[in-house]
């Protein structure tokens, strides 16, 4: 984990809403996994004062390169498409837990809404170099927002898309899917992020199943080093009680069926 700046390659609008960043990261690339993220200032001037949390879409082990791809929302962001390339972007971690694949995995369902299929993608990476299939469920505003389905697809996975342009993706939608996915594959463990109403939906499932799961939270942060206390959730310790645990700290993923989703 450190703070530096590193040259930009590119970054591009590639949709209405989303853009896209690489940066030239040599000696790190190697050091970051799929679910980590990094912390990264949108400006030069004072304010936003802020970093943002963004978290790892590509990762370029040869060309050491880093992959960003980030939902443009608010004054940090739109500050960030700024960004020119050849310029710097001062960017802080590796930070936070990483998702875990097992060697004996032959499959694994993924399921992402929104920004959250970026963080998915990188997973995606890491499985098709473990030699392990992925099956992934997409789920977005529009087709427009659907943008990792051709780098998923290029990584080797099955690809669901559901958008709520064209009313696919209620969550009695999505279920029926993974039933059918369910059905036809034998899925060795189950990934999720960007969505509490499908995380939700996906802890039910799998632990009706008995398929092991993980979740990459999505939480505003203040500091992403685990100081200020602005990104808790709570996890289930036992039965009837729980404890506290900082998403940038502790997490950003956690076993899914150990979150308290409300």
């Amino acid at each position: 984990m450190k703070a530096v700046k590193l040259k930009v390659l590119s970054n591009e609008q590639v949709s209405r809403r989303y853009w896209h960043m690489v940066v030239d990261a040599p000696g790190l690339a190697k050091q970051v996994k799929a679910g980590q993220f990094f912390n990264i200032r949108c400006t030069e001037d004072y304010y936003p004062f802020l970093r943002r949390p963004f978290s790892i879409y590509r990762i370029n082990q040869e060309n050491e390169t880093l992959e960003f791809l980030y939902l443009v929302k608010g004054l940090g962001t739109k500050r960030m498409t700024e960004i020119q390339a050849g310029q710097e972007a001062d960017v802080f971690g590796p930070l936070g837990t990483s998702f875990s694949l097992k060697e004996e995995w032959g499959k694994i369902l993924l399921l992402a809404r929104g920004v959250g299929i970026a963080t998915l993608a990188a997973l995606a990476q890491e499985a098709s170099e473990k030699g392990i299939q992925c099956v992934a469920i997409l789920s977005a505003r529009s087709q427009n927002d659907l943008l990792a389905t051709e780098t998923l697809q290029g990584f080797g996975a099955e690809v669901y898309k559901v958008t709520d342009e064209e009313g696919t993706s209620q969550v009695g939608n999505v279920e029926a899917l993974i039933d059918t996915i369910l059905s036809r594959h034998k899925v060795d463990a189950a990934f999720t992020c960007g969505s509490k109403r499908l995380s939700k939906l996906l802890q039910d499932v799998t632990a009706k199943h008995q398929i092991p799961s993980q979740i990459a939270l999505e939480e505003h942060m203040g500091c992403a080093m685990g100081v200020c206390f602005a990104c808790v959730c709570d996890l289930k310790d036992g039965e009837n009680t729980t404890q506290t645990v900082r998403v940038c700290k502790e997490g950003p993923v956690f076993p899914l069926e150990r979150v308290v989703l409300t």
